[in-house]
């Protein structure tokens, strides 16, 4: 069985999910729509799909799922709209900015039974995937602590910014996925530190370029996150962590790797310096998830209840800069 993909939004994260859809020999891209009619016609051209309108996509009776990769104002609207037309749906993160607005689309997509699956690339990661085996293995015994860092070459553009709904709700939702994915437990108090370091133009934007983040769940197992927007040295990506038996730990990757020795030491190739490039096998083995959720091999994961509780977390740690103290995610979620 050949899945039929429809593609909402062709732009950097859409091209990403053209390509995997692509490349997955039980799928085929069958459209593609975007504002941009240029930005749709040149995925159109590459893949060999057609360009339609979302209203066509939603009617259409040869697309069985949408990969939603819209700006997230969006998000929520198109996947309600298409969970009544019965298709299956990827969405990129997060499913909207506001708890409520989440809360009340997943009701919509459990009246109506629909496949479900948000984007959280990092958990497809074969590095993340590997760290995750050996916790599920026992080799580490009971997971107590996890560390996890992820700072960004650059900062995105301010426009960008201004859309994201800050740092906490686009990049660090990342980190509180993966914090949950390693601990196994829910979190139940977040406290973070955020400062504007990198671009004061950010800061006016009315964001932060610069966090740390400590989660604390009910037991006492915590994880903590370190986030900037600036890694002169390359896309830093690490995790850790820690048990009663030992850790386990993922390292930076590279596009080689390869050391060179020499009188004047040790030295390796620099770090990817894209997420895109960086999780290329990410992306991929996440779509191949999601075709398996359909065909009923499994369920999709990480699934609509998985992006409430990262988007609960991303609000606690708004709420914990912008109040000063620790806060407890049942306040978010009351």
């Amino acid at each position: 069985m050949t899945i039929r993909f429809a593609l909402l939004g062709a732009g950097r994260i859409g091209k990403v999910h053209a390509k995997a859809v692509s490349a997955n020999p039980a799928a085929k891209l069958a459209a593609v729509a975007d504002a941009v009619k240029a930005s749709a016609d040149a995925i159109a051209s590459q893949y060999g799909c057609e360009v339609r309108s979302i209203d066509q996509i939603l009617k259409a009776k040869d697309v069985d799922a949408v990969v939603i990769c819209t700006p997230t104002d969006t998000h929520a609207d198109l996947i309600e709209k298409f969970s009544a037309a019965k298709k299956a749906i990827f969405c990129e993160k997060p499913i909207d900015l506001s708890v409520k607005r989440v809360q009340d689309c997943l009701k919509v997509v459990a009246k109506n039974k629909t496949i479900l699956m948000v984007g959280f690339n990092r958990r497809f990661d074969p590095h993340f995937m590997a760290v995750r085996a050996a916790i599920d293995a026992g080799e580490i015994g009971d997971v107590e602590m996890v560390t996890i860092v992820s700072r960004d070459p650059g900062a995105p553009p301010i426009e960008y910014v201004k859309r994201s709904g800050g740092i906490f709700r686009d990049m660090t939702i990342h980190d509180f996925d993966m914090a949950r994915f390693l601990l196994g437990e829910e979190i139940a108090t977040v406290s973070a530190q955020a400062s504007v370091l990198v671009d004061k133009a950010i800061g006016k934007a009315g964001d932060y370029d610069s966090v740390s983040v400590m989660l604390s769940t009910r037991s006492g197992k915590h994880a903590t996150i370190s986030n900037s927007r600036r890694a002169t040295y390359g896309y830093d990506q690490r995790i850790e962590a820690h048990g009663s038996k030992g850790s386990v730990a993922a390292e930076n990757q590279r596009p080689v790797s390869i050391e060179v020795a020499t009188a004047r030491g040790y030295t390796r190739p620099p770090l990817h310096d894209f997420f895109m490039t960086r999780y290329t096998e990410a992306y991929a083995n996440e779509i191949a998830a999601f075709i398996d959720a359909i065909g009923g091999k499994a369920k999709a994961s990480p699934s609509g209840a998985d992006g409430l509780a990262a988007l609960a977390l991303a609000e606690a740690a708004v709420r914990s800069v912008k109040e000063g103290r620790a806060v407890k995610v049942s306040e978010v979620l009351a």
